[in-house]
């Protein structure tokens, strides 16, 4: 578990780096807006300026030089009555039509008050004007840019999180095949001994005992031989491998806490999937809840189905799983055991997931009153 909040929290400190270097670029485009904003008034106002001297001066080259100089901000000069006299910077798209410049004019009244040019005998001129098209793409950048970054990170992200993941497959995969092989050999002698102590010692507990371990021992190697290669799925019976896991482990967990299979299905007998790793996931599933009773409580395996799915509930009256841990429990590394790996349910998620294309999640669980891990399998 703490391995994942380690992880959890490098993911975090990654987003907020890059929400902060977002909004410091947001904040000092901002405040650029705002100057260039301004310094655009500044020219609106001197081209005003230069309108109403040209009905009182004689340096005409001059005032023509500010009014023509302005070729960024859109300006629309009217009189008193409202009449549009001049524009300046404006698209022509919009300039030739007189029903496009009146929105246009409209558009420029809602977003800035209008430069009074106060011409002789009382006469009053208004200019209109609207950012420039520069500084529109200048308020839009941080945004754009923020998005960017945040595309960037989650790319970066992914790519990395595919090339860790696919890393450690091969990691585990490599340390399975070689853990199978391993075993091989002791489990063969193992299964001679097996057979010698039954034949002189029939009837006694180790008789019947250590056959089914050895098996067990069989079992466990095909499963690590078989993780990393995609395993063959045939109908089989579904409630005989619940009663089979079930038996097994009844005399292997704490004789206070009761194991039960309850099934109400009626054509569960021909579910294709892998007898050795669904075996797995259940018993993964019915030692953890073991885990979670301290000693003492129930568990129940029920078998019910639909039309299209055969579905198996593990329930179990232990201490139960926080919310915010539903999604979290399958993630590698997570445990709350002091000498748990937690790579039980990652494998479970894995097994049903990937190699028989169903579902496993927590489909109800309380503090103090039990969970009900479920998994779906398609007929």
């Amino acid at each position: 578990m703490n391995i994942y909040r380690k992880r959890l929290l490098w993911k975090v400190l990654l987003l907020v780096f890059a929400v902060v270097i977002g909004l410091g670029s947001l904040f000092y485009t901002h405040d650029l807006v705002t100057r260039l904003k301004e310094e655009e008034r500044k020219k609106a106002e001197q081209w005003a300026e230069a309108t109403r001297r040209l009905v009182t001066s004689d340096d005409f080259e001059f005032l023509f030089s500010i009014i023509e100089d302005n070729t960024t901000v859109p300006v629309i000069l009217i009189d008193q009555e409202h009449n549009i006299i001049s524009h300046r910077n404006i698209p022509s798209v919009i300039s030739s039509d007189v029903s496009s410049l009146v929105r246009e004019l409209g558009h420029m009244e809602n977003r800035n008050e209008p430069i009074s040019i106060e011409l002789s005998d009382g006469v009053f001129n208004y200019l209109y004007y609207r950012e420039s098209t520069l500084l529109r793409q200048l308020r839009i950048y941080p945004y754009v840019q923020l998005a960017v970054i945040l595309l960037f990170i989650a790319v970066a992200y992914v790519a990395f999180s595919s090339s860790r993941s696919a890393e450690q497959n091969q990691v585990w995969v490599g340390l399975s095949r070689e853990t199978a092989h391993q075993l091989g050999t002791p489990t063969s002698s193992l299964s001679a001994w097996s057979e010698i102590i039954s034949s002189r010692y029939p009837g006694t507990d180790i008789a019947e005992e250590l056959p089914a371990d050895v098996e067990r021992l069989v079992r466990v190697s095909e499963r690590f031989s078989l993780i990393g290669s995609k395993p063959k799925l045939h109908p089989e019976d579904l409630p005989a491998l619940a009663e089979t896991t079930s038996a097994y482990l009844r005399k292997r967990i704490a004789s206070t806490v009761e194991l039960t299979v309850v099934n109400e299905t009626t054509g569960c007998n021909a579910v294709p999937f892998n007898p050795v790793l669904l075996g797995w996931v259940i018993e993964n599933l019915v030692k953890n809840s073991a885990d979670a009773m301290k000693g003492s409580g129930k568990i129940n395996i029920r078998l019910t189905e639909t039309t299209g799915e055969a579905v198996i509930d593990v329930d179990d009256t232990g201490k139960g799983i926080p919310r915010k841990d539903f999604k979290t429990i399958f993630k590698p590394g997570y445990t709350t055991r002091e000498r748990g790996w937690g790579l039980g349910l990652s494998l479970s998620k894995r097994i049903i997931e990937e190699y028989h294309r169903g579902k496993i999640f927590v489909l109800r669980s309380e503090p103090g009153l039990g969970s009900c891990m479920r998994i779906i399998l398609n007929k």
